[in-house]
């Protein structure tokens, strides 16, 4: 059944018979299905009064480590918030009591970011009704496809210079 990429392709054809427009069959698609995943993301968040930026940096200090600390740099690191974010999102999830930050004991210049007992109770509430969502945006593929999809994705971002550090 032909989508809205398809329909973008076949007037490619048309208007740019000699030009090859099939990489837009793979990155169109890529761009549609993250702003339908992302707008479906953020109604989730929005009702547990986040956005992503800050669902992502509790989620992440959830899962660090068994204090749910980070110095602000291990934090861009291990999530996928910039860094011009970071200090600004940090700042609005102190004001909120989600997380505390205190001078390093081993670092007199650095900071380290905690989790607090709120920020824990909120991201652990908020966590299965993103998974919900998140199953629910992929309920039209099988195990075995979202496998391939997963691996595929995967080497094309390797391929680009994603890696982990």
């Amino acid at each position: 059944m032909p989508d809205h990429v398809d329909q973008i392709l076949e007037q490619w054809a048309e208007q740019r018979p000699d030009l090859d427009a099939s990489p837009m069959a793979i990155i169109g698609r890529l761009k549609r299905l993250a702003q339908l995943a992302d707008n479906e993301l953020r109604r989730n968040f929005a009702r547990h009064d986040l956005d992503a930026a800050s669902f992502d940096v509790l989620a992440t200090l959830r899962r660090s480590n068994a204090e749910h600390s980070l110095t602000p740099a291990g934090l861009m690191r291990s999530s996928m918030v910039t860094s011009g974010a970071i200090t600004q999102r940090l700042d609005r999830l102190e004001a909120r009591g989600l997380v505390s930050r205190k001078p390093s004991e081993t670092d007199g210049r650095g900071v380290q970011v905690t989790l607090t007992a709120a920020g824990r109770q909120l991201i652990d509430g908020v966590l299965p009704t993103h998974l919900d969502t998140e199953e629910r945006l992929l309920a039209g593929l099988s195990k075995p496809e979202r496998e391939r999809l997963a691996d595929t994705l995967r080497a094309l971002l390797e391929s680009l210079g994603d890696k982990t550090d």
